[in-house]
């Protein structure tokens, strides 16, 4: 077996693994599994017994291996058993704080606890930033439901409801302290800019994040499918990968420039806040620089295996309790292995293939993400809208040029305030056209609402794969 293949199957078991244990399965149900889809899966691509049996007992060791590293790490994130009395403990807020509504959130790592950490909601002033060193006195709560998942996904143990907060001191410099007011400043200049709702758009776009929006905008974007543009992705990043990698060609050798563009790509994902879809595009954009580099052929299969496991190595929550996580694989997934295919049976040309512009092109890549996300959207968000597909045809092709004006912004505004004003005028007028056309299609949403079981997805899953393995059949008969 070439080693890419035995990289890929003992990866997705271990990950196998890892999904399993988040489910509740234990070890020795994980094996009888491993020993089932380890069968399934030697019968089609084993040769000769020997190393059939080899492999069986290889890939159940990694599906057990998987399980074995979730238990381990779901143990150690409960080692420090939460007092039920009140506490006095002091603390680092680590993580930018988060103002929602009439209150502000922090996540605060208390040093009585072993640095566990808590979200502690508090009044919206004073503020605090990110590092600062702050006491508190209160009662932890435990969580309970899918919001305790969402926070054990994010490594926070309990909640704290309007504890006392007293300030120490501020927290020294670092690079991440840095990058948060890097990102405030661009905010900010965002905001003297622009009006409140094209100016929070914008941050969306380029940074990530819904901070700012008003309750109407975003069930706007929800009703009209076009949350994810906001959610940054692989698309945001491919546009700041060959962005900057094509003005750093113009000056820079060509290995500088990728080692160049790489740091760039790291200082934007911290920058963005480092979510999961981000993280997973980071990686992706960073595998397509190297394979370039090296001069190897860059495998999608692979690299969206390597992606999760990195990410699962970190976190091993993600794979269950992380539905942004979930939604960018799939979506991926989508673009990647649906979209050529459907561009196969619908003979589109090659020249429109590749072209931002192209309708056709926004069309079937619009499709494929939301036909590989549907089941998913569905059993979490109970209805898709199919005024999603127009929605996104419409608002697609503007988003680099877009993000591109929002960088320009940002960085000429550290020159000069007026040359950024002129350059606000015309993020303006797309900006502008995009919300319209949100809100249009909102108003015109088609939800389509009904349950999806287990069976039904796996159905689903299997019939989209079916048109997928048709399409390569066709091209090959053609030839």
């Amino acid at each position: 077996m070439p080693k890419y293949d035995i990289f890929f199957f003992s990866s997705f078991f271990f990950l196998a693994g890892v999904g399993l244990a988040s489910a509740g399965l234990g070890i020795w149900q994980v094996f009888l599994c491993a020993l089932i889809l380890g069968a399934f899966c030697l019968i089609l691509w084993g040769n000769g017994k020997g190393k059939r049996i080899m492999w069986l007992g290889s890939l159940g060791l990694f599906m057990v291996l998987g399980t074995f590293f979730y238990i381990s790490d779901d143990a150690r994130f409960r080692t420090v058993e939460l007092p039920k009395e009140t506490i006095i403990s002091s603390g680092t807020i680590v993580e930018a704080p988060v103002i929602k509504g009439s209150k502000q959130e922090l996540v605060v790592a208390l040093d009585n606890l072993s640095g566990t950490r808590i979200l502690a909601s508090i009044p919206p002033l004073p503020e605090f930033s990110y590092g600062d060193k702050i006491r508190v006195q209160g009662t932890i709560q435990k969580a309970e439901g899918s919001y305790g998942r969402y926070l054990e996904k994010e490594r926070i143990r309990g909640l704290m409801n309007y504890p006392k907060v007293e300030f120490i001191e501020k927290g020294g410099a670092s690079i991440q302290s840095t990058l948060l007011g890097l990102r405030n400043n661009v905010v900010g200049t965002f905001q003297k800019l622009l009006p409140p709702e094209e100016a929070a758009f914008l941050t969306g776009l380029t940074l990530g994040g819904t901070s700012g929006f008003s309750a109407e905008f975003k069930d706007a974007m929800s009703k009209s499918g076009t949350t994810h543009l906001v959610a940054l992705s692989g698309y945001n990043i491919t546009i700041v990968v060959w962005v900057m990698l094509s003005v750093f060609l113009l000056f820079l050798s060509r290995r500088t420039a990728f080692f160049t563009v790489t740091l760039v790509i790291i200082g934007f994902v911290l920058l963005a806040g480092a979510e999961a879809s981000v993280v997973r595009a980071a990686i992706m954009g960073m595998l397509v620089l190297l394979a370039r580099e090296a001069g190897r052929i860059y495998d999608f299969r692979n690299a969206i295996v390597f992606a999760g496991l990195i990410m699962i190595l970190w976190n091993p929550k993600v794979l269950v309790f992380d539905v942004g996580f979930q939604l960018s694989f799939l979506a991926l997934l989508g673009i990647v292995y649906l979209r050529p295919a459907i561009m196969k049976l619908l003979k589109v040309r090659e020249e429109e293939k590749e072209n931002p512009l192209s309708w056709k092109d926004n069309l079937i890549t619009t499709c494929s993400a939301q036909l590989a996300v549907a089941p998913a959207l569905i059993s979490y968000f109970g209805s898709v809208s199919l005024t999603s597909i127009p929605a996104n045809i419409l608002v697609l092709p503007i988003v680099p040029i877009t993000m591109a004006l929002g960088f320009i912004i940002a960085g000429v505004s550290f020159v000069s305030y007026y040359a950024a004003v002129v350059v606000s005028w015309l993020a303006f007028v797309l900006l502008w056209f995009k919300i319209e056309v949100i809100e249009l299609f909102a108003r015109w949403s088609i939800p389509i609402s009904f349950k999806i079981g287990i069976f039904a997805a796996v159905a689903y899953y299997a019939l989209l794969l079916v048109v997928v393995i048709f399409s390569k059949k066709k091209i090959t008969e053609r030839l």
